[in-house]
């Protein structure tokens, strides 16, 4: 017998007689045999059907739709939508330029022609550049970085992800002089404050892009692609360093700042070219465009009319349900009723990934030397760590579906831990041996290779699933710049005092350190995602609208093989996020029932007026 979320009410039989049951129109939530079925509010049913001309053609083919993306399999989404795959790519790639500068930039306190040039003599004797010009630049960086994601916020309602994306990549082409030109670091400080501005615009609209273009089966491909692009341009920009570090000159840190005006022409000739995310166009009520964005993002051999229409019918219903939800689509209502839990999953896990340890792996090279590794050795490591790290985000396409988003962030978190423990005892001896030396640096590649398999990527699709497609843009604003706000106020200033020789010189020690950071994020993790997880039998009151607030505190939603509509659902009815990837939506026509009803009657009570009238 199903016990549903409103007390009296029972279930109705299916045909057969059985006992065996699915929610009623009335049932937002009912356990039939130990599996909880959802279905939307009948509530927000009526008012979507009040909206709409024909809401039971609607609610048919959006219900086509989903259970099309839903059993779609991998091979035929790669076979049907391989041109929205290479969009997607396009436009992630503006990223490479971000990792590219961002590992440049970051190699550089550690490069001899940058130290040279700008650095103060050290107690070794060699030139260094003082740790408060480190944090700065890199907390320029991040100012830059939360300016440009606000505007990419009003921009993107206003132009759409790919106008936006092109006018910050014509401003990057321009903002690349004051780093090139920079005599003092003061100029090259504002360089980089105006390079971070464009960098935010690429942060945001290269996610949102990729997970409104494809269907389910490629999201997380599309949306771990992005990470992909940051390792890719690490990795360039570690090769070019490495060619260019035994050069003694100016031009050995101005050539690589020179090879960033390649990148912006070709990456904005197919921005241009690419159709605009349906989406967006769905939600700006621009129904041609969004048909024709769908039919240029597959294959018309495996995507007819039909098709097109159901997927459609499928925005157009996800939108309705989440303006009838949550009708704003401002930053505030992102604070507000059920997206309150979706961005303070986003924020928290992107806050998890900078405070994980991944602040010495981004420091690598700098974190080498301080261990007692030659320069060259240094970039040398830098670069074979880039390496590993794209075989590790390639690694998580492959389990990242069969494990689930979750677990790999926490398993990944606690090999973390582990590896910046052994890399603090290595720095226990001062200075540390050959031996101890090396050890530490192996650990360090690992402890990147193992972020970059686990919460590196996996952050970019829990991001993009998790908000409502109405909020997706200004929730991954929001969580970027949470993350943005900590690495200002925090990482930034910590770790660059803790390698520093003419500051806090722990060398292997500050691993110690991020060990006890990421155990803290580890701990909230764990809670969020293994709430309840000793019980047997956990107790049945969680759905009881009463207890719903202290069910929902501890859980973190697992996403995998959902499509946006079915989230919206779950969120909706307060699901708790243990039981998402259990919880089962059987169609989207559940719910909608008494609605289409109302409609009808109405249909006919209004002709039969007109009737009477003639």
């Amino acid at each position: 017998m199903a016990n549903s979320v409103e007390d009296g009410q029972q279930p109705a039989r299916v045909e057969g007689g059985d006992d065996k049951s699915r929610p009623t129109t009335r049932q937002r939530v009912s356990s039939v045999e130990g599996e909880e079925y959802v279905q939307i509010d009948p509530t927000i049913a009526s008012r979507i059907a009040a909206n709409v001309d024909d809401f039971m053609t609607l609610v048919d083919e959006a219900n086509q739709a989903n259970e099309r993306e839903r059993d779609m399999t991998l091979s035929h989404a790669f076979k049907v939508y391989p041109k929205a795959i290479a969009w997607s790519m396009i436009l992630s790639s503006c990223l490479i330029m971000e990792g590219y500068d961002t590992a440049v930039v970051g190699s550089y306190i550690s490069y001899p022609p940058f130290r040279d040039k700008f650095g103060i003599p050290a107690p070794n004797g060699e030139h260094q550049i003082p740790a408060s010009w480190q944090n700065g630049i890199a907390g320029a960086t991040n100012v830059g970085e939360i300016i440009g994601l606000q505007i990419a916020g009003i921009l993107c309602e206003r132009w759409g992800y790919r106008y936006t994306l092109l006018a910050a990549l014509v401003a990057v082409v321009g903002f690349i002089f004051f780093p090139f030109f920079a005599g003092s670091l003061t100029v090259f400080l504002v360089g980089e404050l105006f390079q971070g501005m464009a960098w935010g615009v690429f942060q945001t609209m290269t996610v949102a892009y990729a997970a409104e273009v494809c269907p389910v089966p490629l999201r997380h491909y599309l949306t771990t692609y992005v990470n992909l692009c940051w390792i890719i341009g690490q990795f360039i920009s570690s090769g070019v360093l490495v060619g260019l570090v035994n050069r003694q000159d100016e031009w050995g840190y101005k050539i690589p700042f020179a090879l960033q005006w390649f990148w912006p022409i070709p990456i904005a000739i197919g921005t241009y070219l690419a159709p605009e995310s349906p989406w967006w166009c769905v939600r700006h009520n621009r129904k041609a465009q969004a048909e024709a964005s769908l039919k240029r993002l597959a294959r018309s051999s495996g995507f007819s009319q039909r098709d097109a229409d159901a997927a459609m019918a499928l925005m157009v219903y996800t939108d309705e349900m989440e303006k009838q939800v949550a009708e704003g689509t401002t930053y505030w209502d992102c604070f507000k009723g059920i997206d309150l839990r979706r961005t303070e999953i986003v924020c928290f896990i992107w806050l998890a990934q900078t405070m994980s340890g991944t602040a010495i792996g981004g420091l690598s090279s700098y974190f080498y030397q301080q261990a007692g590794i030659s320069d060259e050795d240094s970039f040398k490591l830098g670069w074979g760590q880039n390496g590993l790290n794209f075989l590790g985000t390639v690694a998580t396409w492959f389990i990242l579906n069969k494990v689930g988003r979750k677990t790999l962030v926490f398993w990944g978190m606690i090999v973390m831990f582990i590896l910046l423990l052994i890399t603090g005892f290595m720095g226990i001896h001062n200075p540390p041996s050959t031996a101890e030396a090396w050890t530490a640096g192996t650990m360090v590649i690992l402890l990147s290779a193992t972020a970059n398999f686990s919460i590196g990527p996996v952050v970019y699709t829990i991001v993009s699933e998790v908000p409502s497609t109405r909020l997706r843009a200004k929730s991954i604003i929001l969580a970027r710049n949470a993350y943005n706000a900590i690495n200002i106020a925090f990482v930034n200033v910590v770790s660059y005092r803790q390698l520093s020789p003419v500051e806090w010189n722990w060398g292997p020690k500050a691993a110690f350190f991020w060990a006890g950071t990421n155990i803290i994020f580890t701990t909230w993790i764990f809670f969020r995602l293994r709430q309840y997880s000793l019980r047997t039998s956990p107790p049945d009151f969680s759905y009881h609208p009463r207890y719903l607030s202290i069910a929902n505190a501890h859980e973190t939603a697992e996403t995998k093989g959902r499509t946006y509509a079915e989230l919206d659902i779950l969120f909706e009815n307060k699901v708790p996020a243990r039981k998402f990837a259990s919880t089962k939506i059987d169609t989207l026509i559940n719910g909608t029932e008494m609605a289409q009803k109302e409609q009808v009657d109405h249909i006919v009570s209004r002709t039969e007026s007109r009737t009477l009238e003639v």
